[in-house]
C-alpha cells in the first residue's frame, strides 16, 4: 500500500538568485510505496505499483489544485548511489510555485513544435521510433519504454503513453494499470542487467499545474540509472562533459540492444 508522508507544508524560502526577489513557495511530500521495506518496484507486485501510481495522481490533483503551486514534480531515487539515504522503497514529491529551469525549458520547446505542426513532438517522435524499433525495449497496449537518441546515461530511458495525454490526471483505469505494468518490466530488466538492485533516479515530466492550457505536453517518464559495467563503479560526469559535451560510453542502439534482449522476470525468482 501507498503511504504518504509529508516533510513541510507551505514552506516559504527567499530566492537566492540575485536578480529575483519573488519568494518562493512549496510543499514537499514523501510515498512509501510498500510496507515491505526489502521490496523496490521491480519486485513489487503490478497491482501494488498500480496503488503508487493511483497516489501519484491524486496527489497531482490535490497539490496542483492549490492556487500558488505551478509545477508538481513526481520523482524517485533509488539506492544509496543515487543519494537515497533510506533503504526502504519510496519516492518524493516536490510542488512548487514556480516552473523549474529544466522543465520551463522543455515546454518553450514542446509549445513550439505543438505551433508549427499541431501535433505533440514526443507523438511524431514516437512514431518515428516505433517505426524504426531500433531503440525500443518493451511495450504494452498503452506505453512504450525506449531509449532515446539523445540519451547521456548507458542505460538511460523513457517510458512514453501511446494516447497523448497532458497529465496523469488524463489516465484511465486501464492507463494505470499499463504503466505499472512497464514500470515493473523496465526496473526488472535493470535489475537483471548486473543481478543486483540497480539505482536509478526516475522521474515524472508532465504539463504544469498553473491553470492554463498546455495542448503541447505529452506525459513521459525519464529513468537515469548510473551504472555501466558493474555494480560498483558509478559513471562520474567530470570535464569534458561537464564543460562542453556528454560522451556516450555506449550509443543508444547498443544499449537497446542489450536491455530488450533481457528477461523481464526478476533474476531472484527460481533462485
Amino acid at each position: 500500500m501507498a503511504l504518504i508522508g509529508q516533510k513541510s507544508e507551505h514552506s516559504r524560502r527567499q530566492s537566492q538568485i540575485f536578480f529575483s526577489l519573488k519568494p518562493e513557495r512549496g510543499i514537499n511530500r514523501v510515498i512509501c510505496f510498500s510496507e515491505n521495506h526489502s521490496l523496490s518496484l521491480s519486485e513489487m507486485e503490478v497491482d501494488d505499483i498500480k496503488k503508487v501510481v493511483d497516489v501519484w495522481q491524486q496527489q497531482y490533483e490535490e497539490l496542483g489544485s492549490e492556487e500558488y503551486i505551478n509545477h508538481v514534480q513526481i520523482f524517485e531515487n533509488k539506492g544509496r548511489m543515487m543519494g537515497c539515504s533510506n533503504p526502504h522503497p519510496h519516492g518524493q514529491i516536490w510542488a512548487q510555485s514556480s516552473v523549474p529551469s529544466i522543465c520551463l525549458k522543455t515546454q518553450e520547446n514542446l509549445k513550439k513544435y505543438f505551433i508549427k505542426n499541431g501535433t505533440t513532438l514526443l507523438r511524431d517522435y514516437l512514431t518515428t521510433e516505433l517505426k524504426s524499433s531500433e531503440r525500443i525495449i518493451w511495450e504494452n497496449e498503452e506505453f512504450v519504454a525506449l531509449v532515446p537518441f539523445w540519451v547521456v546515461w548507458p542505460y538511460e530511458t523513457m517510458i512514453i503513453s501511446k494516447r497523448v495525454m497532458g497529465n496523469i490526471l488524463q489516465f484511465s483505469n486501464s492507463e494505470k494499470l499499463s504503466l505499472a505494468s512497464i514500470i515493473k518490466d523496465l526496473t526488472t530488466m535493470y535489475d537483471n542487467l548486473l543481478e543486483v538492485s540497480f539505482p536509478y533516479s526516475a522521474g515524472i515530466h508532465q504539463s504544469p499545474t498553473d491553470g492554463k492550457s498546455h495542448p503541447e505536453w505529452h506525459f513521459h517518464m525519464h529513468f537515469y540509472p548510473p551504472l555501466l559495467r558493474n555494480a560498483e563503479v558509478k559513471k562520474f560526469m567530470v570535464g569534458y562533459e561537464m564543460l562542453a559535451e556528454a560522451q556516450r560510453d555506449i550509443t543508444p542502439e547498443q544499449s537497446a540492444e542489450i536491455l530488450k534482449n533481457i528477461s523481464a522476470v526478476h533474476y531472484k525468482i527460481g533462485k
